[in-house]
């Protein structure tokens, strides 16, 4: 069995849910997408059953806060492990150039010299390319740049052992020059921060992100089976139902609006 295990769901300045990270899981082994920006995700992955000695790949789509800052309790907590001799296996991070030197440059921040010496020996850096295919716990992942309007952003797509197209797509509204890579997907991942139906929503939002009316809209004409909203606002206690309903106005296959700490399935779709 497959499936995505939502830590977070929340964008970057939620006080009421945790920043979007999950695992992608599959009965071998798991991939950890993104940390969020707090000790939160030690507490998460505690909450849905998980050690950190169960995590030994991670991929960090890009440099903000709320994505690489839950690396440091990762690492704090991975550290003293490696140290007492706790945890054997070494950890494997997968990002882009810029992540990965912020990842150094954090390490040789945050940490004293004896647990930096620690992590530089145990955290393998892996330096992603746009179109780069690595196989991750038995998947096949390309990782591709999302040609995002800030920093430099990647995301991923695979076919999954159950034969389902899966495509994660960070944190910006979709880039048209990806659009031919949607067509026909089983799930696509893409972001939302607030409703359209809100008010006074701020240009920075209309600039770089997408509500859940205009990625519906987005997305409608691709025939993809299954659309996963997330990076969203927290701000309603019925969230998932005012997004439902006004994602369901919009587009005409599968919308599902998860959160934090909710499981999705993944299976072929016919």
């Amino acid at each position: 069995m497959e499936k995505i295990i939502m830590l977070g769901t929340g964008h970057g300045s939620v006080m009421n849910s945790y920043n979007t990270c999950f695992l992608l899981e599959n009965d071998h082994e798991n991939l950890l997408v993104d940390t969020g920006g707090s000790i939160q995700i030690i507490k998460n992955l505690q909450e849905k059953g998980y050690k950190l000695t169960d995590i030994n790949n991670i991929f960090i789509s890009h440099c903000h806060t709320d994505h690489i800052l839950g690396l440091c309790w990762i690492f704090k907590k991975a550290s003293v492990s490696f140290l007492n001799e706790e945890r054997k296996s070494k950890i494997n991070v997968y990002c882009n150039f810029e992540v990965a030197e912020s990842i150094k440059k954090l390490i040789e921040a945050v940490f004293p010299d004896k647990l930096q010496e620690v992590l530089n020996e145990n955290v393998l850096i892996q330096v992603l390319h746009d179109g780069d295919v690595v196989n991750i716990a038995g998947e096949n992942i390309t990782f591709f740049d999302v040609h995002a309007k800030s920093n430099l952003l990647y995301g991923f797509e695979t076919i999954l052992n159950c034969g389902a197209k899966l495509i994660f797509l960070g944190d910006e509204t979709c880039n048209p020059i990806l659009y031919d890579k949607l067509k026909g997907a089983d799930y696509v991942m893409h972001e939302a921060f607030c409703l359209d139906s809100e008010e006074n929503v701020p240009k920075f939002i209309k600039e770089h992100h997408a509500t859940v009316k205009s990625v519906c809209q987005t997305m409608e004409p691709f025939d993809i089976k299954n659309l996963i909203i997330y990076h969203t606002e927290d701000s309603h206690d019925n969230k998932k139902e005012l997004y439902t309903k006004e994602a369901k106005m919009y587009y005409s296959r599968n919308v599902i609006i998860p959160d934090d700490l909710d499981e999705i399935i993944l299976n072929k779709n016919d």
